[in-house]
């Protein structure tokens, strides 16, 4: 007569398989001397895997199956869970010591923006960070991520500000992410300075209208363009950088609030993405001590490049020769450009043409994020 297949149960928590197989033996009236007989296998090793010091390998999981009746995989399971479980655990009492590095992260405005989850758990929370940014362990966030922020070769922070680098890592963590999901055509820089030549005359274009306009352009050009919003401590304006030799990223934040701070970062970004290397990064808002003399060139050509692109020199310089600055000579001047009249103050006062800093700023445009 046919044997009787009788399985364990396998539970859903971790357990040493060498519960289950005590359990098993027992249930077949079979001792540890008679299942070291039968499978050829020592008795010390079956006593030692039914203690739990030792694993179960593939081999000794199709013995068992051939003596117990119990499926290989069955066995294997069991193995592969406990030792997870031990990783998991050791991994834990890790993350536990992770308290302040933890609260280095601001914690409460990336899971109101939906970026991570709100975790009560120290061990947990500190786990989900680090599935964020991708890495496994601190050290390797530290290694990619720091060494990007300090490696960066753009740099227009106020000094006013304070930068906390871990804020800064998830801002651009995050753009990094929604970049990848971003379908572009492989780069083509004839089609981006094409591209960039039809947003420059949609700078007087509300929100829901550029916004989708310029990242469709630019994404047809092999560019994704992001608007991520900013965060607690990191008061960077943008970024540029390329994900491979093919997809160039432009990120974007609304940090000062105004459509001319916003347009000229994004043809400053521009500048970067057509002027310099695929290897470097580009980020706005680093102190500037970290700077060497290339990377002031590298600065001041995107500076450059935005400044000239949005209103060009022979037009700025017959503007400005008549010294009148006054709403309606910068209205006419700017309609004459086809952009924006907030581009046109922005840049008087930029240049201290206007008597202070915050002169005609009804003319910029205020932007903010949905919902607020």
């Amino acid at each position: 007569m046919a044997r009787k297949t009788c399985y364990p149960i396998v539970p859903d928590y971790a357990s040493p398989p060498g519960a289950t197989l005590a359990e098993t033996l027992e249930a077949r009236n079979m001792t540890q001397a008679e299942l070291a007989e039968r499978t050829g296998r020592p008795l010390k090793t079956i006593n030692e895997i039914v203690k739990g010091k030792s694993a179960i390998t593939a081999d000794t999981a199709v013995q068992l199956e051939k003596v117990l009746a119990v499926p290989a995989k069955l066995w294997l399971q069991l193995e592969a869970n406990y030792q997870e479980a031990l990783a998991r655990d050791r991994e834990a009492r890790v993350h536990e010591q992770q308290a302040e590095w933890l609260k280095s992260f601001p914690l409460a405005e990336m899971a109101k923006l939906g970026w991570i989850a709100r975790i009560k758990s120290v061990s947990a929370q500190v786990a989900a960070i680090l599935t964020f940014f991708g890495v496994a362990s601190v050290d390797a966030w530290q290694s990619i991520w720091c060494r990007r922020l300090e490696s960066s070769v753009a740099y227009r922070r106020a000094a006013t500000f304070e930068l906390n680098a871990s804020a800064a890592s998830a801002w651009l963590r995050q753009g990094e992410l929604e970049a990848l999901a971003v379908e572009c055509s492989p780069y083509d820089e004839k089609k981006f300075l094409q591209a960039l030549m039809t947003i420059r005359g949609m700078t007087k274009d509300p929100v829901a209208t550029f916004a989708p306009a310029t990242k469709k352009l630019c994404a047809n050009a092999g560019v994704a363009v992001l608007f991520v919003h900013e965060l607690p401590k990191a008061p960077v304006s943008g970024a540029a950088y390329w994900l491979n030799s093919k997809k160039a990223v432009i990120q974007l934040s609304l940090r000062y609030k105004s459509n001319d701070h916003l347009w000229f970062s994004f043809f400053h970004e521009s500048g970067h993405i057509l002027k310099h290397g695929k290897r470097d990064f580009f980020l706005e808002g680093l102190p500037a001590s970290a700077e060497s003399s290339e990377q002031e060139a590298w600065e001041a050509e995107a500076d450059e490049f935005a400044r000239d692109f949005l209103i060009p020199p022979e037009g700025w310089d017959e503007f400005v020769a008549d010294g009148v600055f006054e709403e309606t000579t910068i209205d006419r001047f700017a309609k004459r450009q086809r952009i924006a009249a907030g581009i046109v103050v922005g840049r008087l006062q930029h240049e201290n043409r206007l008597s202070h800093r915050t002169q005609l700023n009804s003319k910029k445009v205020r932007l903010k994020w949905a919902g607020e």
